[in-house]
């Protein structure tokens, strides 16, 4: 007599369809999100160069999803810039590269600070700056000796000349004493040099990353496809629960008052309004909600017209007001013997 409860979603099926929307979702926000920008210095722009695969681990469902690509081109004075920019340091790399060849010669040149190393230096940097002045004082001094009429070779000469001696020992020795540092640091400044030319050449020639604005980013909500599925059975299952009561109650009371004593009940089709089917089936005859003309009492029962095609027997149109009505009381029984034979 009963119709069966409503079938429980399949989670496999219901996963599928919330994934779906949730690709649709993000696609849509993707689409949304692909703002083209056009400013002076250029634009950029969105396009979809092809599709990618994605399978739903859950249902094994394949999907294209769309690929964007971003270009971005700049303005004709800005691409100009850009151009000879990238000349400019292809040309610096260029000459880095060259350079770079002395690097194995320079490298490969012992070099040392230590006190010989450092003294060789300094009389080097002395024979360049110290002896032209040197060499004008002991000019000086023998200019001074002559005019006096001191003359080369005697006593008094000769410690003259001594002491100009003792002066450019003097000079170079205060040179090594106090131009070590010096020294050091122009030592180190020449070995270095070409080392930083060679970096500075190969820093200006280094590739820029390009930098890109960010775009407005527009949020789209997802559909719960999920829940929305889950709350449908639930109402399913409530209404069934419901009209299982109704139908409980209707037929318990029949069945109290005793189907031989049960008297014929007016079930007219037309003193009904509002007549919607509930699934339910008495005796092969459908079951139905209805609302009573007049005054809208709701009800659930059988269908005068609906009884008589199947089982005429049990209807009566004898009444004066020419309404048909049911014996409910054999309807009772053809059911109780219908359901004894499907058990």
């Amino acid at each position: 007599m009963g119709k069966s409860a409503p079938k429980a979603p399949n989670p496999i099926t219901t996963a599928g369809a919330q994934t779906s929307s949730n690709i649709a979702t993000a696609i849509g926000q993707q689409q949304l999100n692909a703002i083209d920008q056009v400013g002076p210095q250029g634009s950029v722009a969105y396009s979809q160069s092809g599709t990618y695969k994605f399978t739903d681990p859950t249902t094994g469902k394949t999907y294209d999803l769309p690929k964007l690509t971003q270009t971005t081109t700049l303005s004709p004075g800005q691409q100009a810039l850009f151009d000879t920019g990238m000349q400019t340091q292809q040309q610096l790399a260029n000459t880095a590269l060259t350079q770079s060849g002395r690097l194995d010669d320079l490298l490969s040149t012992p070099f040392s600070l230590d006190n010989d190393a450092t003294e060789s230096r300094l009389l080097e940097l002395g024979s360049k700056r110290l002896d032209p002045q040197l060499a004008r004082r002991r000019e000086q001094e023998e200019a001074r000796l002559s005019n006096m009429g001191i003359k080369i070779g005697s006593t008094a000469y000769d410690r003259a000349m001594e002491l100009v001696n003792q002066g450019d020992n003097d000079a170079r020795n205060q040179l090594l004493l106090n131009g070590r540092g010096q020294a050091v640091q122009e030592a180190l400044l020449e070995r270095s040099q070409p080392l930083n030319e060679i970096i500075g050449l190969a820093s200006g020639s280094q590739v820029q990353m390009p930098n890109y604005s960010p775009t407005m980013q527009t949020g789209l909500a997802g559909t719960d496809v999920a829940g929305i599925t889950q709350n449908a059975y639930n109402q399913q299952m409530a209404g069934y629960n419901a009209n299982q009561q109704q139908l409980g109650g209707m037929f318990g009371t029949l069945g109290t008052l005793g189907a031989a004593a049960m008297p014929f009940m007016f079930s007219d089709k037309r003193l009904k309004t509002d007549i919607h089917p509930t699934g339910e089936k008495v005796a092969g005859v459908p079951v139905k909600s209805w609302r009573w003309k007049g005054t809208g009492q709701p009800d659930v029962g059988v269908i005068a017209q609906d009884l008589e095609k199947k089982h005429p027997e049990m209807v009566d149109n004898s009444h004066p007001s020419g309404f048909k009505r049911v014996n409910y009381g054999g309807l009772m029984r053809l059911g109780a013997t219908a359901q004894g034979r499907a058990a």
